[in-house]
């Protein structure tokens, strides 16, 4: 029962992330940390390094809308319980 809402909600802000270029932003980070630290760079330390960056840096509008959307959602599920 959550799992529709749940892949909407994702879809939704993959698709907002894209629109406003942070995925782009996030990409082009990425090949600036690997181009300086180098290509034996692990994953594990290049998502250290880019997820407080990358979290800080999704538009105030993007977080507002999904809030939004995650609010109306839980209303939703709360009414259809009663």
């Amino acid at each position: 029962h959550y799992t529709a809402p749940v892949s909407r909600l994702k879809t939704l802000l993959r698709e907002r992330l894209v629109e406003c270029g942070w995925k782009d932003q996030m990409h082009m980070l990425c090949r600036q940390i690997v181009k300086e630290r180098g290509v034996d760079i692990k994953v594990d330390e290049l998502l250290a390094e880019i997820t407080p960056k990358a979290r800080a840096s999704v538009p105030d509008s993007v977080k507002k809308e999904l809030l939004q959307k995650i609010k109306i959602q839980l209303t939703q599920d709360a009414r259809s319980r009663v």
